[in-house]
Formats: C-alpha cells, sequence, structure tokens
C-alpha cells in the first residue's frame, strides 16, 4: 500500500527576519518583485533556475494569501535599504557615486 500525499506543502520559510523559498537560499522578496514587475510564474522560474514552476507558484500563492504581511515587510525592507542608502552617500560619497555610475551603465547595457 502507498502513502497518502502529502495534502499541504509548505514553500515559504521565515528565518534570519527575512521570508525564503523553502529549502533555498532564494528570497521570497525575488520572486514577488518579480511577480509585480508582470512576470509570469514560468518566466520568474526561468531566471530562478534552482526553483521549480511548483515553487514558484507556491511563493505566489503565499503572498496573494498573505498580501498585507508581506506588502509591510517589503516596504520595511524598502525603508531599510534607503537608510543604507543615505548613509553611504553621506560616509562615503566616492564610493556612493561610484557604485550609482556602475548601477547606470548597467542599466544602459540591458
Amino acid at each position: 500500500m502507498t502513502a497518502a500525499p502529502t495534502l499541504a506543502k509548505r514553500y515559504i520559510e521565515q528565518r534570519d527576519r527575512g521570508y525564503w523559498i523553502e529549502g533555498t537560499r532564494i528570497s521570497l522578496d525575488s520572486v514577488v518583485y518579480a511577480f509585480l514587475n508582470g512576470k509570469s510564474p514560468e518566466s520568474i522560474a526561468q531566471d530562478f533556475p534552482l526553483l521549480s514552476l511548483e515553487q514558484v507558484y507556491g511563493a505566489i500563492a503565499f503572498y496573494l494569501g498573505s498580501r498585507e504581511l508581506i506588502d509591510a515587510y517589503l516596504k520595511e525592507g524598502e525603508e531599510e535599504f534607503e537608510k543604507l542608502q543615505k548613509s553611504c552617500r553621506q560616509t562615503n560619497p566616492l564610493l556612493y557615486q561610484k557604485l550609482k555610475t556602475a548601477q547606470t551603465q548597467k542599466l544602459i547595457k540591458s
């Protein structure tokens, strides 16, 4: 007799104040931002070859089911990034300018 399939799977785990695709180093943020930028689950799976299409759909379903919580989490992360960016700009303006120049060049090449 074979075992019955598991009825519920976990696709997301919380670690170190963040959300991650279960068993990977890929953040939920990465999948959610791609999804919010209009990428299809199939395209996201291609961008992250370590993820199966099932994991991508699971991550999106988790986001949609916990949208208020995850949107607040993402906003908090964006605010923290802005603080770090401002701090870098103030403490090391030359490094900040080099990073901005490199980012601009990367965007132009894309």
